[in-house]
């Protein structure tokens, strides 16, 4: 039996993840364009990936570092709304010596590539942020005004990036072949995910951000771009 994708199966099945995920964070919008669409509905098909993927895949069984590969999706827009936020108010509170601020977090020059939906720029956005953040620079920022919690949790966002390297390399695919029973269960989680994604993407066809959420190839992309950039970052 022939598969009806051209990706490798685990890419496959973690994108799927990712897809359902969105539309289970976007079901009060989506849930209106099909009545079908409800919580039940995505916890049925949650499981039946997490099935496909212990029964079918050769596994480790540290779930919640294979969970954190789906983390880079679910955290691009409240990071972006965060690294804007912080950027602007080290623009108010420190006037002229912001630049140099700016650019010792790295947010001269990724800040425009990650408000355009660009996730591998969110990530190296993320690491030079955490790396430039020094205890005396954090301080400063604070004593100006802003929420160290806000600075903790753009900091956060990068640490779960490490996780998703991790969690990367716990899955391995199985060396023997994979049975025809699952590919026919693959196919069907790809046809169904798909069929997701084109009505999704079309319902936020005027909102780029949300649509990329929905477009299956950017999220095989962006999971193998996480990947590789983990990694350099490690070397």
């Amino acid at each position: 039996m022939q598969r009806s994708y051209n990706f490798k199966d685990v890419d496959m099945l973690l994108a799927s993840k990712t897809v359902v995920q969105n539309l289970s964070d976007n079901l009060s919008d989506l849930s209106l364009a099909r009545s079908n669409w409800t919580e039940s509905y995505v916890g049925e098909l949650t499981t039946k990936i997490d099935d496909a993927i212990e029964n079918y895949l050769g596994l480790d069984k540290k779930k919640e570092l294979r969970e954190a590969t789906l983390n880079l999706a679910s955290i691009q827009a409240p990071a972006m709304r965060d690294l804007s936020f912080i950027k602007t108010q080290i623009e108010v509170d420190f006037g002229k010596n912001a630049k140099a601020i700016i650019k010792k977090l790295g947010l001269d020059k990724h800040l425009r590539n990650t408000q355009k939906g660009d996730q591998e720029a969110l990530i190296q956005l993320l690491y030079a942020f955490k790396k430039g953040m020094t205890d005396q620079l954090k301080n400063e920022i604070v004593s100006k005004g802003t929420n160290p919690e806000l600075i903790d949790r753009i900091i956060g966002y990068a640490n779960q990036l490490k996780l998703a390297n991790v969690s990367q390399e716990t899955l391995k695919e199985t060396t023997k072949t994979v049975s025809e029973e699952a590919v026919k269960i693959f196919n069907e989680i790809y046809d169904e995910v798909i069929g997701i994604c084109k009505i999704a993407s079309n319902y936020y066809q005027y909102e780029p951000l949300k649509k990329r959420q929905f477009t299956f190839s950017k999220l095989v992309s962006n999971m193998n771009a996480a990947k590789r950039i983990t990694e350099e970052q490690a070397a």
